[in-house]
């Protein structure tokens, strides 16, 4: 008989929900819940922000490297 992994039976595991999503209704949420969104979106800039500038110091550097 052959063995089977779960993934191979059931599926692979669904993701998991995101923490905040645009738009999303905030009625039911309290205040601390709300500041932790905050706290979690002001990160996720701060990450995006950080992608941004690599992105920029990789173009300004191959400018460079191909400046004629």
């Amino acid at each position: 008989m052959p063995d089977f992994d779960e993934a191979s039976v059931f599926g692979t595991k669904p993701k998991a929900p995101a923490a905040h999503e645009i738009g999303q209704n905030l009625d039911d949420l309290s205040a601390p819940e709300l500041a932790e969104r905050i706290a979690l979106l002001r990160t996720e800039i701060e990450r995006l922000e950080q992608a941004i500038a690599a992105r920029e110091a990789t173009r300004a550097a191959a400018a460079a490297a191909f400046k004629p």
